[in-house]
């Protein structure tokens, strides 16, 4: 129950499809995805190996606090 147990209640489960044709550039090649989430605009990729954290930036380039 920790905080990223609280973070992820807010998220949103992305569908596999979405996340495979965005993302299948950094994968290796014994490399599956797992899950994907997304909170706000951020998104958690879990694969078979590792966890892929994407801070997408808004409009005016900066990260938003």
């Amino acid at each position: 129950m920790g905080l990223f147990d609280g973070l992820m209640g807010n998220a949103s489960e992305l569908k596999m499809e979405e996340v495979q044709k965005e993302f299948v550039h950094i994968l290796s090649k014994s490399e599956r995805f797992e899950k994907a989430y997304k909170l706000i605009r951020d998104l958690f990729v879990f694969t078979d190996k590792r966890l892929i954290l994407v801070d997408k930036q808004g409009l005016s380039g900066k990260n938003a606090l």
